[in-house]
């Protein structure tokens, strides 16, 4: 099999670094349709990384589904994908994931130090960082790599496959000068609106370094007297009164809390109506305005932001909102929040939109895809049904919609367990 380069930009022959090029089969048919990944535990190993990291990259890239069976070899991305667009995502895992940030040289290693992604290069001896705004470094660091010398059965056998082809993976040397390839970006998921690119939390910072908030004292003191609430609920919008829920139980900080959410809550409605619509309201503003009140890391946020930043056309919002939630969503609570405010969501908006219940598997989706859920919490909620946001009737509705999705999130987690065993 003939290998190239591991840089395709890098065009000397004599590039010790080199990989096979990448291979694909389409099996099945209709919705079944799918891309299986020939040689990708090779290709892994000549960049010393794991198949998984590897297709996961793609399913982020390609806002597919992915099934990695390393017992069998077989590494899946669903639907039909192109070995060339492939290849120049792939170009893209390489330059944000393997190659030196300051040599460009790809004998790196992955290390985790303080939820930090290093890549330890071998070359020049620099320890350069992985931007962790990529969605695939959360999945770095919660399936960190195996410690160096120990490999799984597949990386073992793609490993022997590379060294018979006369490339070890590691026998490597050194070169300069790199594209950037984040340029190649799905269409699928441009199509679906998604404005959740990596810079975007850089211009949140800008726009709301925590130095430049200063609050008073007093400039937050709140009437708590029986008369102020109901005087301060009235003022409500009734679409929003009749949306939000921030009963709670999980959190009673004592802080008077729920009244600063009522006014987070009625400025986003307000927002909306003023701008023609609630996707017209800038994350970034919303961001900017969680900061104000003091309330960017509460889980309770996330639980107002599931209620009146999405609609009935939640599943076009998502990808838009996604670079600003996952500022917010850093724990559990706020996931469990997210999924309760939208379970609530569809709650309300399901009695005019009837329709949206059938949207429960692509929002898990979504959500799941960019990195707002992990499984174990998802599976966790999808066990029982709960009365905390809904009636008990419409909670066991939404999980029985949801079974697909948790089936696939079973599915996958057992293959994970067996070749474990």
């Amino acid at each position: 099999m003939s290998l190239i380069n591991v840089r395709r930009d890098v065009s000397d022959a004599f590039y010790r670094y080199k990989m096979e090029r990448l291979q694909t089969k389409i099996e099945g048919k209709g919705n079944g349709i799918k891309t299986v990944l020939v040689n990708l535990s090779s290709i892994a190993a000549s960049l010393a990384r794991p198949p998984s990291y590897v297709n996961k990259y793609f399913g982020f890239e390609l806002g597919a589904m992915i099934t990695n069976d390393p017992k069998n070899d077989r590494w899946i991305i669903n639907g039909v994908h192109e070995s060339a667009k492939l290849q120049d995502h792939l170009d893209g895992f390489i330059n944000r994931f393997v190659l030196c940030k300051k040599c460009k040289n790809p004998e790196t290693d992955v290390n985790i130090y303080n939820d930090r992604i290093l890549l330890d290069c071998k070359a020049c001896g620099q320890r350069t960082d992985v931007d962790l705004r990529l969605r695939l470094s959360g999945h770095i660091i919660k399936n960190q790599p195996n410690k160096k010398g120990k490999m799984d059965k597949a990386e073992r056998r793609a490993a022997k496959k590379a060294k018979q082809n006369g490339n070890a993976g590691r026998d490597n040397g050194s070169g300069s000068g790199a594209d950037d390839a984040s340029d190649h970006v799905s269409n699928e998921v441009e199509e679906n609106g998604d404005a959740g690119s990596d810079d975007e939390f850089e211009k949140m910072q800008a726009a709301a370094p925590v130095a430049d908030i200063v609050v008073k004292d007093d400039e937050w003191a709140v009437d708590m007297s029986e008369e102020a609430v109901k005087a301060r609920q009235a003022q409500l919008p009734g679409e929003f009164k009749a949306k939000l829920s921030l009963n709670d139980d999980d959190d009673d900080d004592g802080e008077g809390g729920a009244t600063v959410y009522d006014e987070f809550g009625n400025w986003i409605q307000q927002e909306g109506e003023e701008k023609g619509g609630i996707d017209n309201v800038d994350s970034i503003s919303v961001y900017v305005k969680a900061k104000e009140l003091a309330i960017e890391g509460k889980h309770r946020t996330v639980l107002v932001l599931a209620q009146t930043l999405f609609d009935q056309n939640i599943c076009l919002q998502i990808p838009k909102r996604a670079s600003m939630l996952k500022q917010l969503v850093n724990s559990e609570r706020h996931e469990k929040a997210l999924l309760g405010g939208t379970e609530r969501l569809i709650g309300v908006s399901g009695k005019d939109h009837p329709d949206l219940i059938q949207q429960v598997v692509k929002i898990l989706q979504l959500y799941y895809h960019y990195d707002l859920i992990s499984e174990e919490v998802v599976t966790k909620w999808g066990t029982k049904a709960s009365k905390k946001y809904v009636d008990l009737a419409t909670s066991r509705k939404i999980r029985k919609a949801a079974e697909p999705f948790l089936t696939w999130l079973q599915e996958a987690d057992e293959e994970e367990s067996s070749d474990e065993d």
